[in-house]
C-alpha cells in the first residue's frame, strides 16, 4: 500500500530533519518511514523525521525518528526546528512569544528571539535540568570507559537522552570509530549518543559528535548543552558557552545549575511530497 506523503525539511546548525505532520494519526509505521526517508541516497535525505501532532498537556507535541529507525527521547536542533515550522503554520498561536512542546523527555518551552534572515527564525529552547548518569556524580565526574585496551575518561550527562562527553586536544583521530564502539557498550543498554569537546577559553569550545542511531552528524543540541554542563562542572568554562559545532555555532547558558537554555537557528529549507510504500502495522 503507497500512501503520499507531504514533508517539509528545515535545518538547525546543519542538523537536517523531514518534517511530517500526522494530526489525525494516519501514518503507519514511523520508524520504517524514517529509515526510507532519510536514505541520502534514495530518500530525502536528513538525520531524522520529526512527526509533528497533537497534545493534550502542551500546545503542540513531537516525536524524532533517527536515521535508523530507532526513537529519540528529544533532540534540540530539531525542537528549535520544531518551533519554527508550527508556528510558520500557524498550529499554534503565532501572537505567542513563547511556547510548550510535549516530547519524551518532558514539555520544553520555546521562546521566538527574532527572524535572523529570511526564512529562518532564531529561537531559545528551555532544555529542562539536565542530570548525571551514574557512576558520573558531582563528587565524582569521570567515568572509566575501556576500549580495546585504552581507557578514555567521560563525563555521562542525560538531557532527556544519554551522553558521554570526552575532552580531547584535538581531532586528529578517527573519533568516529571511537565513538560507533562506545555507543554500543554493554553499560549503555540504550545506547549513547558521545561528544568530543576540545575547550578554547572560559567562553567557547568546539564540538564533534557521534549522535545514537545516526552516527556523524553536524550538529547535536542536547549533545551541546551535555558539552557545557560537562565543562561547568569539571571548571573548564563559565556558565555561557559558545559551543562551535560543525554545522554552526550555538549560545548554551546554564546560569543557576537548573534549566540550561539553547539558542540557535533554525532554517526552512523545501516542501515536497514522497510516496511512502507502508506494511500494515504502526508502531
Amino acid at each position: 500500500m503507497s500512501q503520499r506523503i507531504s514533508f517539509t525539511k528545515l535545518e538547525g546548525t546543519g542538523n537536517d530533519f523531514i518534517f511530517i505532520e500526522d494530526l489525525d494519526d494516519r501514518i503507519k509505521n514511523y520508524d520504517q518511514l524514517s529509515m526510507a526517508m532519510t536514505d541520502r541516497h534514495f530518500g530525502i535525505g536528513g538525520d531524522g523525521v520529526i512527526l509533528v501532532l497533537k497534545s493534550k498537556i502542551a500546545d503542540t507535541r513531537m516525536r524524532v525518528f533517527n536515521a535508523d529507525g530507532s526513537e529519540g527521547e528529544m533532540c534540540g536542533n530539531g525542537i528549535r526546528c520544531f518551533a519554527k515550522y508550527v508556528r510558520d503554520r500557524s498550529l499554534v498561536n503565532r501572537e505567542q512569544t513563547s511556547i510548550k512542546i510535549e516530547t519524551k523527555a518532558g514539555i520544553k518551552i520555546a521562546e521566538f528571539m527574532d527572524e535572523s534572515q529570511p526564512r529562518t527564525t532564531n529561537v531559545k529552547i528551555d532544555m529542562g535540568k539536565p542530570l548525571l548518569i551514574e557512576p558520573s556524580t558531582e563528587h565524582n565526574l569521570f567515568t572509566d570507559i575501556q576500549i580495546d585496551g585504552t581507557s578514555y575518561p567521560a563525563i555521562l550527562v542525560s538531557m532527556g537522552n544519554p551522553h558521554a562527553v570526552i575532552f580531547v586536544d584535538s581531532f586528529d583521530f578517527d573519533y568516529c570509530q571511537l565513538a560507533s564502539k562506545i555507543e554500543n557498550l554493554p553499560m549503555f543498554p540504550h545506547k549513547t549518543n558521545v561528544e568530543f569537546i576540545r575547550p578554547r577559553s572560559r567562553t567557547e569550545i568546539d564540538f564533534r559528535v557521534w549522535e545514537r542511531g545516526s552516527g556523524e552528524t553536524l550538529a547535536c543540541g542536547t549533545g551541546a548543552c551535555a558539552a557545557v554542563v560537562a565543562c561547568i562542572l569539571s571548571g573548564k568554562t563559565g556558565d555561557q558557552v559558545i559551543v562551535h559545532l560543525r554545522g554552526g555555532p550555538l549560545e548554551i547558558a546554564w546560569p543557576n545549575r537548573e534549566s540550561i537554555f539553547m539558542t540557535g537557528a533554525a532554517t526552512e529549507v523545501f516542501s515536497g511530497e514522497y510516496v511512502f510504500s507502508q506494511p500494515n502495522q504502526k508502531m
